[in-house]
């Protein structure tokens, strides 16, 4: 967690390794709400044994540049991997998201997530790379990329990535960039719901397959508090 309070330009640069044995769990929980005057480059590495299931998720809400590099590599069979990403940005902020996950063992499973609220002239990009080797049989990979822009001059880059090897596979991929339903926020608004109200309602609507999954129910009050902040309202999630 980085929550640097200088107004000094502040550049961190970490890198974190995790090895998981077999029949091991790792559930991990990145929260980068940094200043604006901060900049973080985060490496982290994740290594699987047989029958493990490795779990990261990372919350991107400060920072003026922030890339998040997070690699996986399989090491064994009937193991699961699971991604998943949220970030809330404005003004001029810009934040990537670069994940791997080598498939090296046949059958294991990956599942990613990630998901971006962009307004302002901020900057979001997400570039996932699913690497299946030719041994990696009966694998079961996802990854989902969705993004809403909040402003004319919000952007949003994304590349789901597959490289397949292997020949009987399962492997999915997708992205979607849009804006909030003009409708929804009607019916909400005809409910008695005020418009920023109704828009931050929608807005955590779609960043909750990513929250629902915090274990730790003092983070996920935390995270929620941060998001109506960050949504300028002040819903109780």
């Amino acid at each position: 967690q980085n929550l640097s309070d200088t107004a000094t330009a502040i550049l961190t640069n970490a890198v974190t390794e995790a090895f998981v044995a077999k029949e091991a769990f790792l559930d991990y929980y990145k929260l980068q709400n940094d200043s604006l005057t901060a900049s973080l480059i985060d490496n982290t590495y994740i290594s699987q044994e047989a029958n493990s299931h490795a779990s990261v998720h990372t919350f991107s809400f400060g920072g003026t540049l922030t890339r998040n590099n997070l690699n996986f590599y399989h090491q064994g069979e009937h193991l699961e991997s699971t991604l998943k990403g949220l970030s809330i940005l404005k003004g001029s902020q810009h934040t990537d998201h670069y994940t791997l996950v080598n498939h090296a063992c046949p059958n294991c499973e990956s599942h990613q997530d990630y998901k971006s609220i962009v307004s302002d002239e901020a900057t979001n990009v997400f570039n996932g790379k699913i690497m299946v080797e030719q041994i990696a049989q009966k694998t079961n990979a996802y990854q989902q990329n969705d993004n809403i822009l909040l402003s004319d001059k919000a952007t949003v880059y994304t590349k789901p990535q597959l490289e397949i090897f292997a020949d009987d596979v399962k492997c999915s991929h997708g992205c979607t960039v849009g804006s909030l339903s003009a409708d929804s926020l009607f019916y909400l608004q005809t409910r008695g719901i005020g418009k920023k109200e109704a828009a931050a309602l929608l807005t955590y609507a779609f960043a909750n397959t990513v929250l629902e999954s915090v274990k730790i129910p003092a983070l996920s009050e935390y995270i929620n508090a941060i998001i109506a902040k960050k949504l300028g309202v002040t819903v109780d999630f």
